[in-house]
């Protein structure tokens, strides 16, 4: 299963990188500037950063490890950008 969105933000590198810094501490991650791939215990995040924001693709077995992904990303992109008013995602699930 997977599940993607584009968080609009001008500062989507900075934050790609912010989070795979933080995420590196506790789970297995590799970035660049622009790209990403996180592994989380029952999914995978992998992020872009593209001119338009954030893009956020999350893959799962099942549907909680994408409820699960979804969360871990968008409550630490949250906090990280806190003086942004970031839009809550929509997701769209294939």
């Amino acid at each position: 299963m997977q599940s993607q969105t584009l968080i609009e933000t001008g500062q989507a590198s900075k934050y790609l990188q912010q989070l795979c810094k933080h995420f590196a501490h506790k789970t297995e991650v590799t970035f660049s500037e622009t790209e990403a791939h996180c592994v989380f215990g029952t999914a995978t995040a992998d992020m872009r950063a593209k001119e338009q924001g954030l893009e956020v693709i999350i893959t799962a077995e099942d549907p909680e490890g994408i409820d699960r992904g979804q969360m871990v990303i968008w409550k630490h992109l949250e906090r990280f950008a806190f003086r942004e008013d970031l839009s809550e995602p929509v997701w769209q699930t294939a």
